[in-house]
């Protein structure tokens, strides 16, 4: 089951909250929530905001344990409404600069039990265990030159590959 929250028009630019979400994404709740506590960012902040907001979304609402949720997505859009200012300048002149603001949207999902065969977040970059494993030969290609054709090379490597699978 999937929960969600959003935050709209906050007043970061997209791409500063983007490097922070960057780093959560894919992750556990606690383990998100540790690395936005220890980063050093100001826009880490209303990250863990909206992440505490969909955790309390999932909890309350859809009824689901906190332990078993994991970040599915982090969207961030600079759909958000931009403030435009202006600098004084020299000689009465003005500099316009943007007040950018941003959109967050974080999807939460339930991991899926062992017992379903499917590999949890943590264990996505471990390989399977299976002894079972076979390996194939690699049949050797044949090479095709232009129109499709067998090259001359390629018909002297398919009849020496030939010459030696008779030997054997």
């Amino acid at each position: 089951m999937e929960v969600r929250a959003i935050a709209r028009s906050v007043r970061y630019s997209t791409r500063k909250i983007s490097l922070v979400a960057d780093m959560v994404r894919n992750l556990s709740i606690d383990d998100a929530l540790a690395v936005l506590e220890a980063k050093h960012k100001r826009a880490a902040l209303p990250l863990a905001n909206v992440l505490k907001s969909a955790v309390a979304n999932a909890v309350n609402n859809a009824g689901l344990d906190k332990n078993n949720l994991v970040i599915e997505s982090i969207n961030v859009s600079g759909g958000g409404a931009n403030l435009k200012r202006f600098w004084p300048s020299s000689r009465g002149r003005t500099h316009p600069y943007k007040k950018r603001s941003t959109n967050i949207r974080i999807v939460l999902k339930e991991k899926v039990t062992p017992s379903s065969g499917v590999i949890l977040s943590e264990d996505r970059h471990r390989r399977p265990e299976s002894k079972d494993l076979k390996v194939e030969e690699k049949k050797p290609e044949v090479k095709k030159g232009l129109f499709g054709k067998l090259t001359r090379r390629s018909v002297r490597e398919v009849k020496a590959n030939e010459n030696k699978k008779g030997e054997k």
